[in-house]
């Protein structure tokens, strides 16, 4: 099963469609999508990888852009979408200590958290709804979202073809890891979104 996923991926990655679904999965995920790009750059940049750069770009612009959706739900949408959205992720018990975090560690919040496989989506909205400066908000976003997709895509273009043999010959434990990876992340989320802090 696994095999047939892996070999659609690699079909899809290779479409003419391909670029657009990045696009669309990459932006998506800034603001309301469970899944992140990785899903589709991996393998797009697998199977072709002088055009990392390239994707890793795209997922770059699509990430601020979709990141700008959130901040505005968060800021503008919180009493309907906004608090659905973290609900729906289960962080709704910890919302108001990651509020008070901002107020002191915003600028980091989102540097760090940006370049973990922590849901990028939970920044985005909280940003919006605790207030932090837009244009602050745009800047460190597309330096660490820049950051994670381009360190990602240089590694997939330096090792290209032997990375492909790599992960074909032992995609069953490569999957895994990348499940746990992002099972990482979602942990470490529900860890900082635990009630205990509050305002002062």
């Amino acid at each position: 099963m696994l095999r047939r996923f892996y070999d659609w991926m690699i079909h899809l990655s290779e479409s003419r469609f391909a670029v657009w679904v990045l696009g669309f999965i990459s932006f998506a995920e800034s603001s309301f999508f469970p899944f992140p790009p990785d899903i589709m750059l991996v393998p797009m940049s697998v199977a072709q990888p002088r055009k990392a750069w390239f994707y890793a770009t795209v997922c770059t612009i699509t990430s601020v852009a979709g990141g700008i959706v959130g901040y505005a739900i968060g800021a503008l949408l919180y009493e309907t979408l906004g608090a659905w959205l973290i609900s729906a992720y289960g962080y709704e018990n910890g919302v108001e200590q990651f509020r008070c975090l901002y107020a002191e560690w915003g600028t980091w919040i989102i540097l760090i958290k940006g370049l973990t496989p922590i849901p990028y989506k939970i920044v985005t909205i909280t940003s919006g709804f605790a207030g932090y400066s837009l244009f602050w908000f745009v800047v460190f976003s597309a330096i660490t979202r820049g950051a994670r997709f381009f360190i990602l895509a240089g590694i997939l273009n330096y090792f290209g073809a032997p990375l492909r043999a790599f992960i074909e010959k032992h995609l069953t434990p490569v999957v895994i890891g990348f499940v746990l990876f992002l099972g990482a992340g979602v942990l470490a989320s529900h860890y900082l979104f635990t009630p205990g802090t509050t305002c002062h």
